[in-house]
């Protein structure tokens, strides 16, 4: 998909009601094989914690296990939620992969908790931390993924030298001037923050200072989005992610469960607008829809890359979305 617009998966490893993680995770497997063969350029999975329903929460195991089943994909994390971690950590677990499968692994870094306050607890973390330290996290991470400089008494082994990629993901502003501000690529979350993304992309080109390794801005946006033969087809495929919108709403496990042939009699007033607010992002009908969402996507952000969020119930829905989406982007190339 080298000519065409770059499109990449976000996978949160999403479980069935009644599935062993074991079995999700294996269908992400198979997933990363099946887009791989499509010419998408990155499978990232998402770190969440002490969430029934995802069996994200060890995000570098799972990228590691990818990569060792895949071939030429990039495999990272969409992301790290870095101030759950020590950076020399993150760097040793990166800087493994990166020795393992040389030029293929990626590191995105969040600043959010990936939990509520009882896990942040349980990981160790302050509960007083705002994300405000996210920025000396940061620069501590990059140091120990650089080249050793003199009088270094701490050293990421492997890591040190490693440059491996990192890329800043955000729902607000922050991570938008910060990614500017230091020269990184910066990742949005529409997928779940959709009222954000006009302003933080322009907080993030308007304010980007290039350097060595990143001369220009690189905006990605992550977006949900299901393909299907008809837009009707795709509107009850989309039920299923609705549901889990609403079950995260009323603090239920997130499973995926079935698409519904409407959504009316499932939520309430309140619940529905909740639910599509956070979509509202959201492309979803046939492939002729899907082209003209993400044309507009492209042409209003100015985004370099797609991210794709696909969550359907039954996997052949799964893999036939992410096929008809890889269709689109190639025509996008040739019409761009």
């Amino acid at each position: 998909m080298s000519d065409g617009l770059a499109v990449s998966v976000l996978d949160l490893v999403g479980m069935r009601k009644g599935e062993s993680a074991g079995s999700a995770i294996a269908r992400s497997v198979e997933l990363a094989r099946h887009v791989e063969g499509l010419g998408y350029r990155r499978f990232w999975l998402a770190e969440h914690h002490s969430i029934e329903g995802l069996a994200c929460s060890a995000t570098s195991v799972l990228i590691g296990h990818v990569a060792g089943a895949t071939s030429t994909i990039r495999v990272g994390s969409g992301g790290i939620m870095l101030p759950n971690h020590a950076p020399l950590v993150v760097a040793e677990q990166f800087g493994t992969l990166a020795a393992m499968y040389p030029g293929r692994i990626d590191l995105g870094l969040g600043r959010a908790p990936g939990g509520d306050f009882a896990t942040m607890r349980a990981l160790r973390r302050d509960l007083g931390q705002t994300g405000d330290d996210f920025p000396e996290l940061l620069a501590e991470l990059q140091s120990y993924l650089a080249p050793v400089g003199p009088g270094k008494p701490v050293k990421a082994i492997p890591g040190q030298g490693s440059r491996v990629p990192i890329t800043l993901l955000g729902s607000s502003g922050f991570s938008a001037q910060l990614a500017a501000q230091v020269g990184l690529p910066f990742a949005f979350a529409a997928h779940f923050a959709p009222e954000y993304l006009y302003a933080a992309a322009r907080l993030y080109r308007q304010n980007f200072r290039s350097n060595e390794e990143l001369r220009h801005p690189y905006l990605m946006v992550a977006v949900q989005v299901i393909a299907a033969e008809t837009d009707a087809a795709a509107r009850r495929l989309f039920t299923t992610p609705q549901q889990r919108f609403l079950q995260l709403i009323r603090n239920q496990p997130v499973e995926l469960l079935p698409p519904v042939d409407s959504m009316e009699g499932v939520w309430n007033e309140f619940e529905r607008a909740a639910v599509e607010n956070k979509l509202g992002q959201a492309i979803v009908g046939s492939r002729t829809t899907v082209k003209a969402g993400l044309e507009k996507l492209v042409h209003d952000t100015g985004a370099d890359e797609v991210i794709v969020v696909t969550d359907t119930y039954d996997p052949a829905d799964r893999w036939r979305s992410y096929e008809l989406v890889s269709e689109v982007a190639r025509e996008l190339a040739v019409a761009a």
